[in-house]
């Protein structure tokens, strides 16, 4: 923990003191299905300059995936998603050697390959599920999102249900850390992230958001990637492209109630605004 109580979070070499400002974690899509710009970054130089934009938008951390996880969508193999994302940080390593990479998959051989081409975090929609996962993070020293995602993508948003949807996730949560850490891994190096949109109902999400303090127990960052989401489509019944503002309105909730790191396409404009809830939020101390 650091000096004024909140988590510190160690990825490869580097440490975020996550009391000090939040973190924002920029969207690299290296697909052709992504649910908002699957196609657009699928060669490694277009996805490579607009990591390089993230960055220089503020961003802190930039989240590279090769295999969509929206919703119905269809898993991709182990070589293929190799080969979307590897020669995308191992250019982006030799062109931005300071930025921080994290790796999108759920694959502990991605993973492995990753780590080892440079990327410091393994952003893990299934928390870990690859029995290999754990042993990868922790002989490479990297960082860990453990998410909660009720079933697969393929099928996740069919009719999911729960009785307490804070209660579960957290109690998930706690279990999926308690097993990291069982593993080997530095608690200071894992994540949470309640998993918005990943078998969950409006509803669910709605909740999920309104009480994200109640994962601030976990004394690990929480991460929550409320980005362009389908949530914020129903609530403004608006389309993927035109829900910016709408994520800046989740972003400056969750970062006001406590969230650490905000998973987003649109960096520049969320890193405006979390700057500005920070300085409000610090002020004083």
């Amino acid at each position: 923990m650091s000096p004024m109580g909140g988590p510190v979070w160690r990825v490869g070499e580097r440490a975020f003191d996550c009391s000090e400002r939040t973190l924002v974690m920029g969207i690299v899509n290296v697909t052709p299905d992504s649910f908002s710009d699957g196609g657009r970054f699928l060669l490694p130089v277009y996805a490579v300059r607009h990591a390089q934009q993230l960055l220089a938008d503020g961003a802190d951390i930039v989240d590279v995936g090769g295999e969509s996880t929206r919703p119905g969508s269809d898993p991709v193999g182990t070589d293929e998603e190799l080969s979307r994302v590897i020669p995308v940080i191992r250019r982006l390593v030799e062109e931005s050697p300071r930025a921080v990479i994290s790796i999108d998959t759920r694959k502990a051989a991605v993973a492995a390959a990753a780590l080892a081409e440079g990327a410091a975090i393994v952003n893990d929609v299934s928390a870990g599920a690859d029995p290999g996962m754990f042993d990868v993070v922790r002989e490479a020293g990297a960082g860990i999102v453990l998410m909660h995602m009720k079933g697969e993508p393929k099928t996740m948003q069919q009719a999911p249900v729960y009785e307490d949807v804070v209660g579960e996730v957290h109690e998930y949560l706690r279990e999926r850390v308690e097993a990291a850490a069982f593993a080997g891994i530095d608690p200071e190096r894992i994540a949470i992230d309640p998993g918005i949109g990943f078998g969950k109902e409006l509803e669910d999400n709605l909740e999920l958001l309104r009480r994200i303090d109640a994962f601030l127990d976990l004394a690990r960052p929480v991460l929550v990637g409320p980005s362009r989401k389908r949530f914020i489509g129903a609530i403004l019944d608006l389309p993927e492209d035109q829900r910016a503002e709408g994520t800046v309105g989740a972003v400056s909730w969750l970062v006001s109630h406590g969230a650490h790191v905000v998973r987003v396409h649109d960096v520049k404009e969320t890193v405006r605004a979390v700057r500005v809830i920070d300085a409000i939020s610090r002020s004083g101390r």
